[in-house]
């Protein structure tokens, strides 16, 4: 059996695997991204931060940014509109945390972010990309990537224009979600788009996919159909952290270990455990709500878990509502 699974280089950046975790704006902080690892990841982006905000000083970037515990490589993810606001923000970045990665966002279909002339305006207006991401690449000594759509709507399809845009303005790497901003998540993401785009590619930048891979069976089929370097996991990933992990199995033998119920309750103290660092017990209980709920989707009994989950506020209701399923955090 051909395995998939294998090391990608993003400029001067080399990875051991080609399983991503996504930038997913209200869940992927460091502490969802260090359980992620610790489950296989082979490299995680944080969500998007404002450039207009990195340049304000605002001190709500600071924690978004901050790599987590044993998290040897990372990302930054931008969005910004403004060349000069973005290299000063990528500049921001670089000095801060250091990561190894900056990502440019060019996809984001948020009415509010697009307005502002960033996320998936930037698709549909490739000389403006061209100006954003030249500036990034200018401004740090790390590799800048960017991550579209494919178009605006079903009759603007943009990626070809933005694609070239990025690789003159210097671009390492390029990850297509393969929805039209108008689809939003909506719908069927179109795998032949990353596919034309691999092969538009070839040979210049390794280029990701992104949209609809849920488990194992759809990474395989992405990399088989699409010949991408390399898969993000996206909603695929809340709640099962062990994706990255059962995947590299399935793409290195056919099959992967389901996993069981208690180590994915394990799992989520473990996220609430460092979540409670950084955002204090009363904020890290009431987020991690959802997540929790995410964990057990699917569990028998499920039902009367996610009522209780849904009214906890400390660390100790989460205790008394899972009692004995936990064994041990970090």
């Amino acid at each position: 059996m051909q395995s998939f699974y294998r090391p990608v280089d993003i400029g001067s950046l080399h990875l051991g695997g080609n399983l991503f975790l996504a930038p997913v704006a209200g869940y992927s902080d460091r502490a969802f991204r260090r359980v992620c690892r610790s489950c296989g990841a082979d490299f995680a982006y944080t969500e998007m931060v404002s450039a207009e905000a990195l340049v304000r000083g605002s001190d709500k970037t600071a924690l978004i940014m901050k790599r987590a515990p044993g998290e040897t490589a990372y990302a930054v993810q931008i969005f910004g509109a403004n060349e000069d606001t973005v290299a000063e923000a990528a500049r921001i970045v670089y000095k801060t945390v250091k990561p190894e990665l900056v990502d440019i966002n060019a996809g984001c279909p948020v009415p509010k972010i697009i307005k502002s002339g960033a996320g998936s305006f930037l698709t549909k207006h490739p000389d403006k990309l061209y100006s954003i991401v030249r500036a990034a690449v200018q401004a740090v000594p790390v590799p800048v990537t960017v991550k579209i759509r494919s178009g605006w709507d079903a009759n603007n399809i943009t990626w070809p224009e933005a694609l070239d845009a990025a690789l003159e303005a210097g671009a390492a790497a390029l990850t297509i979600h393969s929805r039209t901003r108008a689809q939003g998540y909506e719908g069927r993401a179109d795998k032949s788009v990353i596919a034309a785009a691999v092969s538009r590619a070839e040979g210049k930048i390794p280029v990701f996919a992104s949209g609809d891979i849920f488990g194992p069976e759809d990474a395989r089929d992405v990399f088989r159909q699409t010949g991408c370097a390399a898969v993000m996991f996206a909603r695929g990933a809340m709640g099962n952290p062990f994706v990255f992990r059962q995947t590299r199995e399935f793409l290195q033998t056919g099959t992967y270990t389901e996993i069981p119920f208690a180590e994915r309750v394990e799992a989520a103290f473990a996220e609430l455990e460092l979540l409670c660092t950084d955002k204090g017990e009363e904020l890290a209980c009431r987020e991690m709500r959802k997540r929790f709920c995410a964990y057990i989707k699917g569990v028998e009994g499920g039902a009367s878990l996610r009522k209780a989950v849904v009214s906890a506020q400390t660390v100790h209701d989460y205790r008394e509502i899972f009692g004995t399923l936990i064994v041990k955090t970090e």
